[in-house]
């Protein structure tokens, strides 16, 4: 039988709010052994033996199972009832080029994927509705986390502190290694560069370069803009997973390459 083993956030009563871990479904090599995500290069048959078992676990159809297409970018989508009387192809039209899904609909599971990159997710218990956000660098620079609130108050009614989040599993600042032009994009987004950024000697040294290269600590980055969306900072807890050091548990792309497996960071409402 398979049985996704799934890292569970306590928000309340009204949510469910999980991780995925590599564990509980069928998928082989780097995709062992559980992941829903078509977008990497996994087998077709394990995706849907995958999805079919996570449903089940929810309690809900597989196609209330909400998993975009993410490119890396800002876009959201706000996932309603008439979101299902759609066809299959237009439903993926729709999540194509997306990075954050919200929804007020209960048993709608929304989620992204992760493999180092940032998943979180947001809860508001006042207006019923939740959000998912994929904050990978080029989000994050963004300000992905802030956008996803703002449109929260906008398309609920949600009140920045009252809201509650969950950093998940993603890369910590002692493994994510950035160019200087990396660590200039961030400073040029107005980011606390003493806050988020550290020096760090070179992994792999090559002829040429300096000895040391710039860290940046992603969640702390979007810890940083889920405050400035006026989230308490109280209300905000980080799972403390490093997906580079736990690779055997959590998909790393940087551990195991993109055609990897991935994450699925998730919140259902009941």
């Amino acid at each position: 039988m398979i049985k996704p083993k799934l890292h569970y956030y306590d928000l309340g009563s009204g949510v469910v709010a999980f991780s995925s871990t590599r564990h509980g479904g069928v998928g082989t090599d780097t995709h062992a052994s559980f992941s829903i995500n078509k977008y990497c290069g996994d087998d077709v048959e394990a995706i849907a033996l995958n999805r079919k078992a996570l449903a089940s676990e929810l309690g809900i159809e597989t196609e209330r199972l909400i998993v975009p297409h993410q490119v890396h970018g800002v876009e959201s989508r706000l996932i309603a009832n008439d979101f299902f009387s759609l066809s299959q192809p237009v439903r993926d039209q729709i999540l194509d080029g997306v990075d954050a899904v919200m929804t007020n609909e209960a048993g709608v599971c929304v989620g992204v994927s992760t493999a180092d990159c940032i998943p979180v997710l947001v809860y508001d218990k006042h207006h019923h509705a939740v959000a998912a956000i994929h904050a990978g660098w080029r989000g994050t620079l963004r300000h992905i986390a802030l956008k996803t609130v703002r449109e929260m108050t906008v398309n609920f009614g949600s009140v920045a502190n009252e809201l509650m989040a969950v950093i998940g599993p993603g890369i910590s600042l002692k493994h994510f290694e950035i160019g200087q032009e990396v660590y200039d994009q961030f400073a040029s987004a107005d980011f606390d560069m003493d806050a988020i950024a550290q020096l760090y000697p070179v992994r792999e040294k090559k002829e040429g370069e300096p000895p040391m290269k710039w860290h940046i600590d992603l969640k702390r980055c979007n810890r940083m803009d889920l405050e400035m969306a006026g989230l308490d900072s109280s209300k905000i807890m980080d799972s403390a997973i490093c997906t580079f050091d736990s690779v055997e548990d959590y998909f790393s792309a940087r551990r195991l390459g993109i055609d990897s497996g991935r994450i699925y960071n998730a919140l259902i409402l009941r």
